[in-house]
């Protein structure tokens, strides 16, 4: 374990540990050529002499290094430093998926479907990057301080190539794919499936397979289907249902084909959350679960057989249940994988398929009845709102010169067009489709021939679809925290800018108001400004600082704010203020309070020092006794306050009704006891010694002897 303050690579000055794993520890450093915070991954020292470990550490750095993304952990620098094996990589302030999940319980479908649109983006990048992840779980997503979310942890990532990859590690066995934990290859659809057992915990709050050991947890992930995570969540929305549904799929070929898929599907499913757009590949008629043999589950239990056993791998700063596997996995042991979708699914997709075909049995029979006048229900079939008032407002006249008005097909549906020019005796022809914001998808957008145009029976009406818009709305945002807010906007590829104001309802980080309004249509890339709370006007005032001030001017100043004041006198100098100045204050400088709230000030005076009985001067002292007839022969004590600097004495009489001041020393160092001898004014038998130090070029009052006893001689 590396000490703070220990210099790495001559640049990197350790902080703090941060985190521990298996393999490596994570410290926060100071990276002092580019002056910025990192943090610096250190191998164990028991492991630094392994070199498996040596060269898997290293490839960590090599498999990350080429990845820039602001979506991924980006990784600086690696090195060794006399033994010490470290990579240097960006620090992220934040908090793990995994210790979010169990804060919140679950999380918000909206939150979920943003966090996973971002852990996504950072995959994609991987994967262009031949790099496939292969332990994506919620400990190794970090969710930054400003809702940014980041892909960390690539120590068991591979460079992908175009033949299948035998894997050494395995990640987590809560989030591995089948083709993992049986040990055969693992692509960039591994990292699928993870990710979608990874947003199944999300919005559940807990993963869909879990067992006693990590034996039982590989087993469920071969031959147990997943249970919907609508069982947990009703209300949860069909198309993300389906997303995660089709990302665990056993079979890979099921799977979404890659990243970019995935990330349509669910920003799709933002603007469509009910919406039936997600296709899964349908079972073949001939699949059939493949059920482990008793050797295999022995070989599993046992590390046989390109079985590994558990080994803790995690840069986390809490140690988590997710074992790993370590051992190297042969190709030969591959099953078929559309072998391994469960029976149980087939027979309901059977039972379903005879339910169906009963189904349309019975409305053969109803429409056929019908037509033999067998069955008349309300008389004449009756046609939806929308067609029947297209229906009336349709001029079928046809004139002397057997010509027809073209009637108005916009905002029909493309049938209920052609069914009409039918009957006109019309033709329609479909020139293309376009984008639309004003017409729904799949209605009619344009014409060519204008509504009302007299044609001849037969002629042909061009006319264009709407496809739509894929111009996304603003999300509902208010009373979210800003991070969350941001953080669904830019997954639909809008941008933010924050403004702030004060407010008496909205918490302080929460969203007040969001402009353009929720709901509204936008033009991708567009910037939605957010009204962030500051909570409610802070209508206190602060407290000044008069520490050093005298006590009028300090009373004046505080009473300025409307606040009241209450004085206490101190003997302590030690913050160096002067006679009768402010020397502390109860309340500190700058601190927010109410109007008329008491704050206490300790002004400074000087402690009253006695004086000793009058004594003969020792040999060498001042005297002066010849200077006047009234003379002091006293010791002075040390001021408890004094601190062995130069000194200024200085004695004040009253002579006639007038304070004379005279200076006795002036910047000499003494020793206590001292002994004054000195000459005071004629006819005066008291006065008043003062002992000034010098401190930082300035006199300070240390304390002063009243009664000085003056005597004619």
């Amino acid at each position: 374990m590396l000490k703070e303050g220990m210099i790495v690579g001559e640049r990197y000055e350790i902080i703090s540990r941060i985190g521990s794993g298996g393999m490596a520890d994570v410290y926060k450093a100071k990276d002092h050529k580019l002056n910025r915070l990192v943090a610096v991954k250190v191998m164990k020292a028991e492991f630094s002499q392994d070199k498996g470990f040596i060269s898997k550490f290293r490839k960590e750095a090599q498999a990350a290094a080429g990845l820039a993304h602001p979506n991924v952990v980006n990784v600086y620098d690696v090195g060794e430093d006399n033994g010490i094996y470290y990579i240097v990589m960006e620090l992220v302030q934040g908090i793990t998926l995994k210790d979010y999940i169990t804060r919140k319980g679950k999380l918000s479908v909206r939150e979920a479907t943003s966090i996973a649109i971002q852990v996504s983006l950072g995959l994609e990048a991987a994967h262009k990057s031949n790099i496939v992840h292969r332990d994506v779980k919620p400990q190794n997503i970090i969710i930054s301080v400003d809702g940014k979310v980041k892909l960390s942890d690539f120590g068991i990532a591979r460079a992908a190539s175009s033949n299948t990859i035998s894997s050494n590690v395995m990640g987590s066995v809560h989030y591995s794919s089948p083709e993992q934990v049986r040990g055969g290859y693992s692509d960039a659809k591994s990292d699928i499936y993870s990710l979608g057992i990874t947003m199944y915990e999300m919005v559940t709050g807990h993963v869909p397979f879990d067992g006693d050991t990590t034996v039982a947890i590989a087993i469920k992930h071969l031959q147990e289907e997943i249970v919907s995570p609508r069982k947990y969540v009703p209300d949860l929305p069909y198309s993300l249902e389906q997303i995660i549904l089709k990302c665990t799929q056993k079979s890979v070929d099921r799977r979404y084909e890659n990243m970019s898929e995935v990330i349509e599907d669910l920003k799709h499913s933002l603007l469509d959350p009910n919406g039936n757009f997600v296709v899964v590949t349908p079972l073949a008629q001939h699949a059939q679960t493949v059920m482990l043999s008793d050797d295999e589950l022995e070989a599993i239990r046992e590390g046989r057989s390109g079985y590994a056993t558990p080994q803790k791998d995690t840069y986390e700063e809490e140690e988590d249940d997710d074992d790993e596997y370590d051992d190297e996995y042969d190709d030969d042991e591959e099953d078929d994988e559309e072998g391994e979708v469960s029976s149980k699914l087939e027979k309901a997709m059977t039972i379903g398929g005879f339910i169906i075909g009963a189904i349309i049995i019975c409305i053969l029979i109803f429409f056929i009845a019908r037509a033999a006048g067998l069955v008349n229900i309300g008389g004449t079939a009756q046609k939806d709102d929308t067609q029947q008032t297209e229906q009336e407002e349709i001029d079928d006249t046809v004139d002397e010169n057997g010509q027809v008005s073209v009637p108005k097909l916009t905002s029909m549906t493309e049938e209920n067009a052609l069914s009409v020019l039918e009957q006109l005796g019309l033709k329609g022809n479909k020139t293309g489709e376009s984008q639309s914001s004003e017409y729904k998808a799949g209605t009619i957008m344009s014409q060519e021939t204008e509504a009302g145009t007299k044609v001849d029976q037969g002629t042909v009406i061009n006319y264009v679809v709407s496809s739509g818009t894929d111009a996304p709305s603003v999300p509902s945002v208010t009373g979210k925290s800003q991070s969350e807010a941001e953080a669904l906007i830019k997954a639909l590829g809008l941008n933010t800018e924050i403004q702030q104001d004060y407010s008496d309802t909205v918490a302080i980080g929460k969203v007040i108001s969001v402009n353009p309004s929720e709901g509204t249509k936008v033009d991708a890339g567009s910037t939605i400004t957010l009204v962030v709370s500051l909570g409610e006007e802070n209508k206190q005032v602060e407290v000044p600082n008069v520490i050093g001030q005298d006590e009028a001017t300090a009373k004046k100043s505080l009473n300025d704010q409307g606040l009241q004041v209450n004085v206490e006198t101190t003997t302590d100098a030690s913050g160096n203020v002067a006679e009768g100045c402010v020397a502390n204050q109860s309340v500190a400088a700058g601190t927010s309070v109410d109007p008329g709230s008491t704050i206490t000030l300790q002004v400074y005076h000087a402690p009253e020092t006695t004086t000793l009985p009058n004594e003969a001067p020792a040999e060498g002292d001042a005297s002066d006794s010849d200077t006047g007839s009234w003379t002091c022969n006293v010791k002075l004590d040390q001021p408890s306050t004094y601190t062995g600097g130069p000194v200024q004495l200085t004695l004040v009489q009253n002579v006639n009704g007038q304070n004379v001041e005279t200076v006795i020393l002036d910047g000499q160092t003494i020793t206590f006891p001292y002994t004054l001898a000195i000459a005071g004014a004629d006819g005066v038998d008291t006065g008043t010694v003062y002992l000034r130090e010098m401190v930082d070029g300035d006199y300070v009052e240390r304390g002063h002897y009243s009664n000085v006893p003056f005597k004619q001689s």
